[in-house]
């Protein structure tokens, strides 16, 4: 299954638009497993990500895909890359 981390908190539009705008992508027989994470809820995580909330993760060893806005065409290579890596 293909894993997202997405940085967030709680009282953020803009991570809640993201967050239902990864989950549209995902279709029949190729589901996300986002694992959301409240940055207000670690002072280490708030003072890394602050105002740059959503910030969205495919492999927490590289660079984020996006922040802000959700990057449909980088979720996409990324999901290509990892379903590739999976076959």
């Amino acid at each position: 299954m293909i894993r997202f981390t997405l940085y967030s908190r709680s009282w953020c539009h803009l991570c809640e638009d993201m967050l239902a705008a990864l989950r549209a992508l995902a279709h029949p027989g190729q589901a996300f497993d986002v694992e959301v994470i409240d940055v207000d809820a670690d002072p280490v995580l708030e003072a890394r990500f602050n105002e740059l909330v959503p910030v969205l993760y495919g492999d927490l060893a590289e660079p984020e895909l996006c922040h802000y806005f959700l990057d449909e065409a980088a979720v996409r290579a990324y999901v290509e890359r990892q379903t590739a890596l999976s076959a």
